[in-house]
């Protein structure tokens, strides 16, 4: 099984919807280093699922869900045999793992997330 490991919510209006999901579900939120993102912390147990807020970027639609897989390049080859799309090519996040953005067959939006604290 491949389970869900992040999401990000993408804003226009970042201190609205920090105070809108931290009042709702008592997230907190800490700012990424010299980065637009932020961390939430979702009060769950380590290891578990935890996301991610910032500036939405066009044409950004909705919230993006992260599957974590062993590969994110033999998911993206399977994933287009299979009749998804990729709308941002693997990328390295240093020091943390790398991602894709996809589409699968009904024009949603999903990300694939390989762990690997080597990437560059």
């Amino acid at each position: 099984m491949h389970p869900v490991v992040w999401f990000d919510i993408p804003t226009d209006n970042m201190e609205r919807a920090q105070k809108f999901y931290g009042k709702l579900f008592g997230w907190k939120f800490d700012q990424m280093p010299g980065m637009e993102y932020w961390h939430m912390h979702l009060g769950g147990k380590a290891g578990l699922t935890d996301g991610g807020m910032g500036k939405r970027q066009n044409p950004q639609h909705g919230i993006t869900t992260y599957v974590g897989v062993p590969s994110v390049s033999r998911f993206i080859t399977k994933l287009k045999k299979l009749g998804g799309k990729v709308c941002m090519p693997k990328t390295a996040v240093p020091g943390h793992g790398y991602f894709a953005i996809c589409l699968d067959t009904e024009k949603n939006a999903f990300a694939l997330w390989e762990p690997n604290t080597k990437a560059k």
